[in-house]
Parts: C-alpha cells; structure tokens; sequence
C-alpha cells in the first residue's frame, strides 16, 4: 500500500515496527541512521517517514529540519517517535515541522491508526 521509511538507531525496534507495518500490507524502508535515512530517501519514493527523535551523532529533530527545508519533502508525513514524555520535545517537534508525535513504545493500533490517518491526509490534500 504505502512505502513508510523507518528512522530508529535500535534494531529491535525498527524491527517490531516493519512488522507492525507489514502486516498492514505496507513496505517498510529500514535505517538506522541519519545518513542512511538520506541514502533510503534518495534511492526510492517514500509516502510517509516515522523518525526516532533521540539518534546518536545526528538527531531526527536535525533530519526533520532539514526535509523541510527541501522542497521534496516539505508535504511528507513525518510523525516523530521517542521515549522522552517531555512537552519540550514534542514542541520542538512540531515547530520544525513535524506532522505527529508518538512515545515510545507505541501501542500497534496507535501506531498504525496514526500512520493510517497521515496517509490518507496526504491523499486528500494531492487531490
């Protein structure tokens, strides 16, 4: 259905959501890092982007500015994922652009009724 790329330095949870997401009938893009987050953009179309927020070297809060600084990402979906309950965070996170907000360890339903909604957000708003 939706090819949805998957940001996250932790293995088991880039794994646990590409199964999530599979099992939704979309085709998850893993990385692990914000260079290889760039290279997975590069290489193929991606309707939607869930981005750890705490990343070692680069954070997903500098990826986020730096999509939408690019006109090719500007309308991506981007919902931010972390296990900081800090209203800082999700502040930051929405002043530099991003679309939602989701702590970690997301529920499977919440994660997938949210990407589901930016999905057809994004549907609707390319009609």
């Amino acid at each position: 259905m939706a090819t949805i790329l998957v940001v996250d330095d932790n293995a088991v949870i880039r794994r646990m959501i590409s199964v999530m997401l599979r099992r939704a009938e979309h085709t998850p893009i893993p990385a692990e890092s914000v260079e290889e987050a760039l290279q997975r953009l590069a290489e193929s179309i991606v309707d939607l982007v869930l981005l750890d927020l705490a990343m070692p070297e680069v954070d997903g809060l500098s990826l986020l500015r730096q999509l939408r600084a690019d006109p090719r990402y500007q309308h991506l979906p981007i919902i931010m994922l972390t296990a900081s309950a800090q209203d800082q965070d999700r502040e930051d996170a929405r002043a530099a652009g991003a679309n939602d907000f989701l702590n970690k360890p997301a529920s499977s339903t919440e994660l997938l009724e949210t990407v589901e909604r930016w999905l057809m957000e994004r549907l609707l708003s390319a009609t």
